[in-house]
């Protein structure tokens, strides 16, 4: 456990943003940071040498996601715009010697999309794995309605599925922003997922693909594919809910699913953490085993929410510049990290790595070692423009 009369402090700060922080992502190997901010500055950084790999403006606007896709990296802005860049290696200069922003070189963009970012809600891409080429699925917020969602396949950029949420709800929107009018309002955050209970197989047919939305009047609601596989679809057809809760008075300002898409959580400025069942059905949800929970805490005011890919402790990042980490299941409170005086708007954990597990072995001069304090790091970024990195305990003797 984090004790927190220890006053913890992080073990790093980066200093590569002049703005707030807005976004933040770790590669799966733990080996670069992904940080992007409220002016539109994308940063890479080495976890080696916490040196910077690249850094270059990739929007106008502030930057809503960042994400590490193979050997490309997506970046969405609040410009409307999502671009996708080629990523660059990290050269032994750059390891070995000191580096300034002004040398690093720009990423070349591989391609764009045009996409509604009225709603501040980000992209969420699930990677195609068994294909020939690197492919993915997008979803995004429609392109005229911001309570509806759209999925595009990359990188081929035809639209799959349009519309998805239910149209006859927002025929009636009443505002000339493009705000929706709809009961639930507009789409805050999205996670396009296979069902876990249909691990991906060889057989594309037998995948179930889901998509979860939290929405602006603090529902949330899971849909499920009853289209075939690659039949374009429009208006929400071919899509049905498997359940809908409403467990937030707030909006929801973050949502984070497992790594397993088994649950997901959601935080908003109440001070209720939500917890949903991703695997339950709506023939199996009741009012004794409900598909989704609300747990009360004692902090309101959350802005960002991460759990860890063992699926056991969760980030939550405060408008007061605090990161309090809990159980994913019984979100008892673990601790508190106190660093940040303004608000932390993004958290993210390194891929957990047990110290048994040397499957991966020794690689680019990396040791075992090495890779297991890595994987116990848990990353911040905050309006003050800092990101935080924190060593964390393993927590296996905590009851969750």
């Amino acid at each position: 456990m984090v004790k927190q009369s220890t006053a913890p402090s992080p073990i790093h700060l980066l200093r590569s943003h002049s703005s707030a922080v807005s976004t933040l992502f770790i590669s799966t190997d733990n080996v670069r940071i992904y940080s992007g901010d409220s002016t539109g500055q994308a940063v890479v950084t080495s976890t080696r040498s916490l040196r910077p790999l690249t850094s270059w403006k990739a929007h106008t606007d502030s930057l809503l996601g960042i994400e590490e896709w193979g050997s490309q990296i997506i970046t969405h802005g609040r410009d409307n715009k999502l671009h996708v860049w080629a990523r660059p290696e990290e050269s032994a200069s750059i390891r070995q010697g000191p580096v300034t922003l002004s040398d690093l070189s720009t990423p070349a963009i591989c391609y764009s999309l045009d996409v509604n970012a009225l709603n501040y809600c980000r992209f969420s891409l699930l990677a195609i794995a068994g294909a020939s080429t690197q492919e993915g699925l997008l979803a995004v917020p429609n392109l005229v309605e911001s309570a509806l969602a759209d999925i595009w396949p990359l990188p081929s950029r035809q639209r799959l599925h349009a519309a998805i949420g239910d149209p006859l709800d927002t025929s009636a929107t009443a505002f000339s922003d493009g705000r929706s009018g709809s009961k639930s309002g507009i789409i805050m955050s999205m996670h396009l997922f296979y069902s876990a209970s249909s691990a991906p197989s060889s057989s594309t047919s037998a995948k179930e693909l889901r998509l979860l939305c939290a929405y602006e009047d603090g529902s949330v609601v899971l849909r499920q594919r009853n289209a075939p596989e690659n039949k374009q679809t429009v208006e929400g057809r071919g899509w049905e809910v498997v359940w809908k809760f409403k467990l937030h008075v707030e909006s929801v300002m973050a949502m984070a699913v497992s790594s397993s898409c088994s649950f997901a959580l959601t935080v908003s400025a109440d001070h209720l953490v939500g917890r949903y069942d991703l695997l339950k059905t709506q023939e199996e949800t009741s009012e004794s085993t409900p598909a989704g929970t609300a747990f009360k805490t004692k902090h309101s005011g959350n802005g960002a929410v991460a759990i860890r890919s063992d699926g056991r402790v969760c980030a939550i990042g405060g408008w007061d510049g605090k990161v309090r980490l809990y159980s994913t299941k019984t979100l008892k409170l673990l601790g508190t990290l106190v660093h940040h005086k303004q608000g932390c708007q993004a958290v993210t954990f390194a891929s957990h790595i047990d110290r048994g597990d040397d499957s991966s072995g020794d690689e680019d001069d990396i040791t075992m070692e090495e890779k297991y304090t890595l994987g116990q790091w848990m990353i911040a970024g905050s309006t003050d423009a800092k990101v935080s990195i924190w060593a964390l305990m393993n927590f296996e003797k905590t009851r969750t």
